[in-house]
């Protein structure tokens, strides 16, 4: 049996290839009985995110055509859909592939976090459902405390290299707890809605989002509990916001130095951190020449992201290292299991050999055999018994030359070569 992950991901295939081979969660234990019941598949797992959809498998190796067939009719898909954008790892390669996507390594961006969060659910769903074997359930929880380990031992996640998370990263160095600010952001689209989701993660106060539709504002806002405001409506609510974060796709500047020169009259001089990450500016460059006001561009931001994703990329370094370190320990566990399996049977052979023949010496006993006869003739049986087969596979191989048997049994049994 092999251990096999099979998918498409960000690096493979487009987002409408993705799109179309995705599963979803409510579905997802029906898909993998469905999985686990093609012949010669005999644990499975599924991995299904926005940038991926792999699937980690126990199997024999003539399965993998069967299961890539499923694949194409669980989606309605035509027979060669996704032939062209799969990979296929195998063994210790499949190992390095999990253990690469748990630590982040794999990811669009590298690093990001969330994706140990995502193979823990889809780990657990498996379990829940009776899908995994022990050589997955080893291998994911294997994979789980590798990304641990490279995660307190490297800086891979210690630095945003994102706009959004830099801009919230950023407040947090300004302002240090964020639960009793407000925010207020300009925009919709998508850049303003990982940066209120970053927000929302760091316990921020209250948020503002403002746009020129609302009901776009709403929906953000509705996720997050943030209170929504159209454009027009900035000047009411600019004196209670302690950081502005602007992304708009306006051709002029939405937020003028009058307007920000009155807020603050309003707040008294309380400082105001700003980001404008809007090309063109959402916020007038006058409003830098403020006091009290930190204003940063997402050039600003950029200088920050390059410096973190530098570093990033050398704690990655670091980390595949680790992880190469890692597969091999894990694959060298793997082959113990597998050796435990022999030894557990050999072991239960010669139990079973040594009950059948202390039965028949029992017998022999009550009918008055001498004691010092019977336990010569166990003996001499015991013996016969476990070295009948040893012996004949060993006579077989010099029959046919198979020196390497031989080779095998000197060292499996200790025995000196020379003589």
């Amino acid at each position: 049996m092999s251990l096999v992950a099979l998918g498409l991901n960000h690096n493979t295939a487009p987002v409408e290839i993705r799109e179309r081979a995705s599963f979803s969660p409510e579905k997802l234990p029906d898909s993998l009985r469905e999985l686990k019941s093609i012949e010669g598949v005999t644990e499975a797992a599924i991995v299904s995110t926005c940038n991926r959809t792999e699937i980690y498998c126990g199997m024999e190796d003539d399965a993998v055509a069967q299961v890539i067939a499923w694949l194409h009719t669980h989606f309605h898909a035509d027979p060669d859909s996704f032939s062209p954008y799969l990979f296929r790892h195998d063994d210790q390669y499949a190992v390095q592939h999990l253990l690469r996507v748990c630590s982040g390594l794999d990811s669009l961006v590298l690093g990001e976090p969330q994706i140990l969060g995502q193979i823990k659910q889809a780990y657990q769903t498996a379990s829940q459902n009776g899908a995994l074997g022990r050589e997955l359930s080893q291998l994911f929880e294997h994979a789980f405390s590798v990304a641990k380990l490279v995660r307190t031992n490297t800086r891979i996640g210690s630095n945003p290299v994102s706009v959004a998370f830099a801009a919230v990263s950023l407040a947090r160095q300004i302002f240090g707890d964020l639960s009793g600010k407000t925010a207020l952001m300009i925009g919709a689209g998508e850049t303003i809605e990982l940066v209120s989701r970053h927000l929302y993660s760091s316990g921020i106060g209250n948020m503002i989002i403002a746009n020129r539709t609302l009901a776009r504002a709403e929906a953000i806002g509705a996720e997050y509990k943030a209170r929504a405001v159209r454009i027009a409506d900035i000047p009411d609510v600019l004196a209670e916001s302690d950081i502005v974060i602007a992304s708009t796709a306006a051709p002029l500047p939405i937020l003028g130095k009058g307007a920000v020169e009155a807020a603050l009259k309003k707040r008294r001089h309380e400082p105001m951190f700003m980001v404008d990450i809007a090309v063109p500016r959402d916020i007038e460059h006058q409003v830098s020449e403020l006091d009290d006001v930190f204003l940063y561009t997402v050039d600003d931001l950029q200088n920050v992201i390059d410096e973190n994703r530098k570093s990033r990329q050398e704690a990655a370094d670091q980390a595949e290292e680790m992880i190469l370190t890692q597969v091999e320990q894990f694959m060298r566990k793997l082959r113990a299991m597998n050796a435990m399996n022999t030894i557990k049977q050999y072991r239960q052979n010669a139990a079973g050999i040594q009950q059948e023949l202390l039965q028949k010496s029992m017998r022999e006993l009550e009918r008055g055999m001498p004691a010092e006869q019977v336990l010569q003739r166990f003996a001499h049986s015991m013996t016969n018994k476990l070295l009948h087969t040893p012996s004949a596979r060993l006579r077989e191989a010099g029959e046919e030359g198979r020196l390497d048997i031989i080779e095998a049994a000197n060292t499996l049994f200790g025995l000196d070569k020379d003589q």
